[in-house]
């Protein structure tokens, strides 16, 4: 029997659709024991006592979802970002996550990264780790001190050509096995809220004996992939000159694009490759703002939903320079319109760009919640029972009210006269920082904030 455990009374926002914003003013949302959602109903026909009674201008999201960290990676967050995919790798990543060998330098950047990011909203990670086993359990052993939802993954990479002497794995069957124990050593943890992640790194730092070891791993293990695909030129023309064929049909063929396979970036994947993933069930981490450092290209994000492909998004630390997925929304909408219109001036309009493949705020936000949680299969993202109890609140100020004083470090201002509840969940998505979410539940547990909270 579910025990109900917490009562939050407020304006409930959240897009249960790519295309549809709900807006559910002085509802209760009731909590049960085990994190998940037992009701939703409006005040008054729900008469329970309320534990949590949220303030004037406070709104109640779902947990924002992001596919793609680069844990290691968290120091040179915004640096390097000038260079070419490759030498940036080579030049200032690969140094930093081999230090990583030493475990209290990972743990320094793991208590700082984890809070982080639930301060931004973000209530479920996909990371990958380093390829060195301790780091990444105690990786996953920060999630779960902290209560973020997340899949952490052991990175595996082998190949001579691919990764620098410094920093790889001594063999293909090193490798698999570093990552069998690492799937364990999590699993041993016994968390409800972390899971391991298999993590081949990409195709041009893994063998032939690696990738299918690792596919093989997969299937045995139930475990789900993670890995980058047609990130750019670069990393797409070298799978396409080693195999013959796309990144997606060389995945496929290893066993690595599966059900739930998150597949970072996918910048140059064609319609035989959106096709093809979505028939297998696999995934895309849409990252827009790394894409724009690194990709080359902009994702055919409608494209990909036409064709049924899951997608989701991804901050890409540190190839993405923002961490908070608010603002990853944000750019996702910014680059769709760029696709959509074109960036070369001089073509004329009806050759700049792509019609068609403009997204807006509702979409974006859709994809940082629902689209996430379906690309990993998650009861997650919406405001429904037997969904898991993920969200966070974000607090406004009434524009005509600057007078008072416990708000005035907020950047949102909003203008009741003029902002309906499409305009002022379109500036929650483009404006809102850390400082103006109040508080953030994971599995139904407060895990960061407090600030906009009230008694009942």
């Amino acid at each position: 029997m579910t025990i109900v455990t917490t009562t939050i009374r407020g304006t409930l926002l959240s897009t249960p659709t790519s295309e549809v914003l709900d807006v559910r003013e002085d509802h209760v949302v009731t909590v049960g024991d085990d994190g998940r959602i037992v009701s939703v109903e409006p005040a008054e026909i729900n008469h329970a006592p309320v534990d949590i009674h949220l303030d004037r201008g406070t709104v109640l999201l779902p947990g924002l979802i992001d596919l793609h960290v680069h844990a290691p990676q968290w120091p040179q967050l915004g640096t390097g970002l000038d260079l070419p995919l490759d030498e940036w790798l080579f030049r200032y990543t690969f140094p930093l996550e081999a230090r990583c060998a030493d475990l209290g330098f990972a743990n320094s950047i793991w208590s700082a990264l984890v809070p982080a990011l639930l301060a931004r909203g973000t209530t479920t990670a996909v990371y990958y780790g380093s390829i060195h086993e301790p780091a990444t359990v105690a990786l996953a052993e920060a999630c779960v001190r902290h209560r973020q939802r997340a899949y952490v993954g052991r990175v595996a990479m082998d190949h001579p050509q691919g990764t620098p002497a410094f920093y790889r794995d001594p063999s293909a069957s090193e490798a698999v096995a570093a990552s069998a124990r690492s799937i364990e050593a999590i699993r041993a943890l016994d968390s409800p809220l972390v899971q391991p992640i298999i993590t081949p790194r990409f195709i041009p730092a893994c063998t032939d004996a690696l990738l299918e070891g690792l596919g093989e791993l997969a299937t045995a293990s139930g475990a789900l992939v993670q890995t980058h695909c047609s990130e750019n030129d670069w990393e797409h023309g070298y799978v396409l000159d080693r195999f013959g064929v796309s990144d997606s049909v060389a995945l496929s063929r290893f066993g690595l694009a599966r059900d739930h396979s998150v597949l970072a970036h996918g910048c140059l994947l064609s319609d035989d490759d959106l096709t093809l993933l979505s028939r297998l069930g696999a995934g895309v981490a849409h990252c827009p703002l790394s894409n724009v450092y690194f990709g080359n290209a902009v994702f055919p994000l409608r494209r990909a939903l036409e064709r049924g492909l899951r997608v989701g998004l991804g901050s890409d630390i540190a190839g993405g320079a923002e961490p908070g997925m608010l603002a990853v929304c944000a750019h996702s909408v910014n680059v769709s319109r760029m696709l959509d219109d074109g960036v070369d001036q001089r073509l004329g309009s009806e050759r700049r760009g792509v019609a068609d493949s403009a997204i807006d705020a509702t979409t974006a936000f859709w994809l940082a919640t629902v689209g996430g949680a379906e690309v990993l299969g998650l009861e997650a993202g919406r405001f429904e029972p037997g969904q898991w109890f993920d969200a966070f609140t974000v607090t406004t100020i009434d524009e005509t009210d600057r007078h008072n004083l416990d708000l005035v470090g907020t950047r949102l201002g909003i203008w009741p006269d003029l902002d309906d509840w499409p305009r002022r969940f379109e500036k929650i998505v483009r404006r809102a920082t850390p400082a103006d979410i109040g508080h953030v539940w994971v599995g139904g547990q407060a895990v960061s904030g407090g600030r906009a909270l009230s008694g009942g």
